[in-house]
């Protein structure tokens, strides 16, 4: 993968930022991954899909809801019609409805799924329109400035450092120092 903004070969797909330059990737790995589609956070797309989890803490809420509607019914009909049958359903709604109602929010808060944080691909139809160029240019279909404009255009190799000569080392300039001393000192 190359950088966008600097044109830097990188050296793994999964660096976060370009070590030439320090733009950042992440967007143009997930423009990558997405085949060249534009991510879009599902909070964009405009959908209202729920997470399990979320689907699942309402779904034993509902359960319990419909515990306070269903016992106080079977209560009244069974204290109406003296049907002992009705008397066995409000016991077993009220076990069934009030502990299960509570037990699946519980389940669903520990256990499921949450929203996913990951970004949707675009459909075609959330894709921005191509921005025109400046001082009435044609409309252009590549997202990168022109190659004029491009400062990777214009980047030469970097220079084999082997080839560069080493500046003398501190002992050695230290070591010619002392030997001019001496020498000054055996000459007078």
């Amino acid at each position: 993968m190359h950088c966008p903004q600097c044109g830097q070969q990188q050296a793994s797909e999964v660096v976060r930022f370009c070590s030439r330059c320090g733009f950042p990737l992440d967007g143009v790995t997930q423009i990558l991954a997405s085949g060249g589609m534009l991510p879009i956070l599902h909070a964009e797309t405009g959908t209202n899909e729920i997470s399990p989890r979320r689907k699942g803490v309402k779904q034993g809420a509902l359960i319990f809801l419909l515990g306070v509607i269903t016992v106080p019914t079977m209560g009244v009909l069974y204290s109406f019609t003296d049907i002992n049958v009705f008397e066995f359903l409000a016991a077993l709604a009220a076990v069934v409805l009030f502990i299960g109602g509570p037990l699946r929010m519980l389940y669903a808060g520990l256990f499921e799924e949450g929203a996913s944080t990951r970004p949707r691909i675009a459909p075609a139809s959330y894709l921005p329109p191509a921005m025109p160029a400046q001082r009435g240019s044609p409309v252009r279909g590549s997202a990168l400035p022109p190659q004029s404009v491009n400062p990777a255009s214009g980047w030469r190799p970097r220079p084999n450092t082997a080839e560069i000569l080493q500046p003398p080392s501190v002992t050695e300039s230290t070591t010619r120092l002392l030997d001019d001393q001496d020498e000054r000192r055996s000459n007078n």
